[in-house]
């Protein structure tokens, strides 16, 4: 009895056509479809730098009542616990959003897509996308946890 034969594995550089210099991958199965918005996995040598739930408030703890202001404060919330880190956004690796309406996230995928090259350019980490109930914060429409590989 032999086992199923597994599709290869390609590792490709983090943007087009060159190579990363901060030794983040892309790895994308052979004969998988490409994924658009995010990659299926990231491989990254380094430093790690983790935030925790991340909204969309502003410096005072003010929170934005529209979804997509929410989403562009959170990203940008999350630029800057990452420049803490020595981190920047080319170097995450994962990113996992917590919305109370994927309805919601979806009607606005095109403002969403928008507002994230703006803050993090063209670099699509591995994501994940979950339903909540609710979130700690009440007023908040979405949650972003992210994780980071910087360069030693």
């Amino acid at each position: 009895m032999s086992a199923p034969k597994a599709p290869g594995l390609a590792v490709v550089p983090v943007g087009r056509n060159k190579t990363s210099a901060e030794g983040v991958q892309i790895l994308q199965p052979s004969g998988w479809p490409a994924p658009k918005g995010y990659a299926n996995g990231m491989a990254a040598d380094g430093r790690l730098v983790v935030t925790g739930g991340v909204i969309g408030w502003d410096s005072e703890g003010r929170l934005a009542r529209d979804f997509v202001a929410q989403v562009g404060q959170a990203l940008s919330n999350i630029s800057a616990i990452l420049a803490e880190g020595g981190a920047r956004p080319e170097h995450l690796v994962r990113l996992t959003w917590y919305v109370v309406d994927i309805e919601e996230y979806l009607a606005n995928l095109k403002a969403l897509g928008r507002i994230y090259r703006e803050i993090f350019g063209a670099h699509y980490p591995a994501m994940a996308l979950v339903q909540v109930v609710r979130l700690v914060e009440a007023a908040a429409r979405v949650e972003i946890e992210a994780t980071a590989v910087a360069p030693r």
